[in-house]
């Protein structure tokens, strides 16, 4: 049992070192010479997202990124607060 959780915690930490490597390769490739092309916020992206209830039906969205960006922090403390209220029995 003792030498499972050993090879699995020595499997694990290998995995995760050799990710993170690579992801230090890729960072540093891409800062390169090459300079990269600024990212606009008021760029219009567009996103297939599934309709509830349904298991084909998609609806295509569009808003700016710094709209996503909004609606993205929206969304993570909706969560937040829905994880921190978990006791309640009826929202206030």
């Amino acid at each position: 049992m003792r030498l499972r959780i050993v090879v699995l915690v020595a499997a694990t930490l290998g995995a995760s070192g050799s990710f993170a490597a690579q992801a230090q390769q890729n960072t540093s490739a891409s800062s390169g010479t090459t300079a990269a092309k600024p990212i606009d916020p008021n760029e219009v992206v567009c996103e297939r997202q599934e309709v509830i209830g349904s298991r084909l039906a998609t609806k295509k969205v569009c808003m700016t990124r710094s709209q996503w960006a909004d609606a993205k922090a929206q969304d993570r403390q909706d969560v937040e607060k829905a994880q921190t209220m978990r006791g309640d029995i009826a929202p206030k």
